[in-house]
């Protein structure tokens, strides 16, 4: 593919509203809530925030720059740089091929949960483990994901501009604002004082446990879809002249306005109830929040509201993991963009049907992925933007091409050099051991 050729964002907001898609999805909404709620609460929160400023920044930035450099897609930016390093590129195309797989899968919980919130049915019981368990033993969540892997497929096959950035403008303001309605909804439920003060007031005893850091970091990079190859999909259709840096810190800082939202949002309403714990893991939203919107007045209008925001999340995350895979293959093979995506939506329903048949598939993509390839992924991201790419290029990306100054740069080339790939490397020892 030419870079004449090539597609383009066509505003610098949109490319910051495309990125911050790609990381306010499930990591924020679903993700943050439920592994902060194991973790201790305001000990992670803290610790999250800082594992943003000194891993995630830096290494989104590294991304931004190799993207917006060689305009190409992971595998081929990598490739123009250092041919040693193309196996890096390649590694951004399993991770997102593996999480996609089941990430369709919670995406369609979420669509499910929006349908029966709409038409009723997932208050008809009142057995929200019951009714969850059911429905993942029935035809409808393979359905569900089903339709939600063409959903994702219809607006990447459109393109940067028309399929990616019109989505983004859309959908993330709106995501915000509901956001920001049930925040406010929370705030009036009793047990909103104890749920602050969970999130907010950190416990300096749990705050430095091994865990608990290693958990923020995974979070991070979790949440800001660094280490697979996203942001240097995305970064290749910025516009000449982007401000790479203020774009990392808007989409990082975002992506944690997002997460202290969901916070807000959810742990009032857990502590308002007899008997729920904010320690009830991945399933907290999907088998928890029901038996709190039941006791809301309209909890068909409150539920509804809230699923709405967790497929409309998961649908901005999902399209960045396809937007990958798909612009390997426009390159590879010089295939059309439609041929390229429709053989992205049908090995992502392969992908999926996996998870489908098995948990072990569901739980060995999500550990293989989180746990492993994706700190490989930053820290070898880290190593490469540190000590392999030209310094002149990547301090000319981060000034704008030397029409602004660049102070930062000695600071992340540190962080790049010692403190990101120290911090990865330890955390990938320790899920390898734990």
């Amino acid at each position: 593919m030419s870079e004449k050729s090539r597609d383009s964002f066509g505003s610098k907001i949109g490319a910051i509203l495309v990125a911050a898609g790609s990381t306010i999805g499930l990591g924020s909404i679903w993700r943050f809530p439920y592994i902060a709620g194991e973790q201790g609460g305001g000990a992670f929160l803290l610790l999250y925030l800082v594992c943003i400023l000194i891993l995630g920044i830096p290494i989104m930035l590294s991304e931004f720059a190799i993207g917006s450099y060689t305009r190409k897609s992971p595998v081929y930016a990598y490739k123009q740089l250092s041919r040693r390093w193309t196996w890096l590129g390649y590694n951004s195309i399993v991770v997102s091929l593996l999480i996609s797989g089941f990430y369709y899968v919670v995406s369609g919980w979420s669509l499910q949960y929006f349908i029966s919130s709409i038409d009723g049915s997932l208050y008809t019981s009142g057995d929200f483990h019951s009714l969850f368990e059911e429905f993942r033993t029935s035809w409808r969540e393979p359905l569900y994901t089903v339709i939600f892997i063409l959903m994702t497929h219809f607006i990447v096959v459109r393109g940067a501009k028309k399929g990616l950035e019109r989505v983004s403008d859309v959908m993330m303001p709106l995501l915000l604002a509901i956001l920001v309605i049930m925040a406010v909804r929370s705030a009036m439920m009793e047990g909103a004082a104890e749920g602050y003060k969970f999130l907010f007031k950190p416990d300096f005893n749990k705050a430095f446990t091994v865990k608990t850091i290693i958990s923020a970091i995974g979070q991070a990079f979790f949440a800001l879809s660094i280490g697979l190859g996203c942001m240097i999909a995305y970064s290749s259709y910025f516009k000449k002249g982007t401000n790479l840096t203020s774009t990392a810190f808007s989409v990082s800082l975002m992506t944690f306005a997002v997460a202290v939202l969901s916070g807000v949002v959810i742990f009032p309403a857990v502590f308002s109830v007899e008997g729920l714990e904010p320690t009830a893991g991945p399933t907290l939203i999907f088998e928890t929040l029901p038996f709190i919107f039941a006791d809301m007045s309209m909890p068909q209008f409150w539920s509804t509201i809230f699923f709405l925001l967790v497929a409309m999340a998961s649908l901005t995350s999902t399209i960045s993991f396809h937007e990958v895979l798909t612009q390997y293959l426009e390159e590879f093979h010089t295939m059309s963009r439609r041929t390229a995506a429709s053989i992205v939506t049908l090995v992502s329903i392969g992908a999926s049907a996996l998870c489908l048949w098995s948990p072990l598939f569901f739980d060995a993509f999500d550990v293989i992925t989180a746990d492993v390839l994706m700190p490989l992924g930053g820290f070898f991201t880290a190593i490469f933007a540190g000590w392999i790419l030209n310094p002149k290029i990547f301090r000319k990306q981060m000034s704008m091409d030397n029409t602004r100054p660049a102070r930062l740069f000695p600071v992340l080339l540190f962080l790049l050099r010692w403190v990101c790939p120290i911090l990865l490397g330890v955390t990938f020892l320790y899920n390898l051991a734990f």
